[in-house]
C-alpha cells in the first residue's frame, strides 16, 4: 500500500438496490461529505444456486445489472467525482464486504436487503458484517 493510499480514508457502503441500502448510502455520503473521506460503493453479484431446478436466467447478465445499479446510485451522490468510487464484485455480498473491510475505515450497510425474511430487524448480510468486519460497521435502519 502506498503512502498516499494510507492517508486516504475510505467508507465502504454495500449497494443492492433495496430501500435500506439507499438509506445506508445516504448516511454514508453525508458522513463522507462531513469528514472529507472517500466513498466506495460495492455491489456483489452471484448466480443463484438452482437446487435441482432449472433456472430461467437465459439472457440475463447479472454482472451488468449490478453495474447499472451501482452506476445509478453513484450518479445521485453529492460529492466530488474523485471521492466516489464503485466496485462490482463476484461472490456472496456478506463475504465480499467483510473481505474489503480490511482496507476500509468504516463499513456501512442497510439493516435489511432483498432477503426472504423481511420482518427481521437485521438481515443476514448486516449480521455477518457486524460479527466479522475488520473495521467499524454502521447498520442503517
Amino acid at each position: 500500500m502506498s503512502e498516499n493510499q494510507k492517508l486516504r480514508r475510505v467508507i465502504i457502503v454495500g449497494i443492492d438496490g433495496s430501500p435500506h441500502a439507499t438509506k445506508a448510502l445516504s448516511w454514508a455520503a453525508t458522513q463522507a461529505r462531513l469528514t472529507g473521506w472517500h466513498l466506495e460503493l460495492v455491489a456483489a453479484w452471484e448466480e443463484p444456486a438452482p437446487y435441482g431446478m432449472p433456472l430461467a436466467l437465459a439472457g440475463v447478465d447479472l454482472e451488468a445489472n449490478a453495474r447499472e445499479l451501482i452506476d445509478k446510485a453513484a450518479a445521485d451522490i453529492d460529492l466530488p467525482e474523485d471521492r466516489v468510487h464503485t466496485k462490482v464484485v463476484y461472490g456472496p455480498a456478506a463475504r465480499m464486504l467483510v473481505e474489503m473491510s480490511s482496507d476500509a475505515d468504516l463499513l456501512v450497510v442497510g439493516s435489511r436487503g432483498h432477503g426472504k425474511f423481511t420482518g427481521m430487524l437485521l438481515g443476514s448480510v448486516s449480521t455477518y458484517c457486524v460479527h466479522h468486519a475488520e473495521c467499524p460497521v454502521v447498520v442503517v435502519r
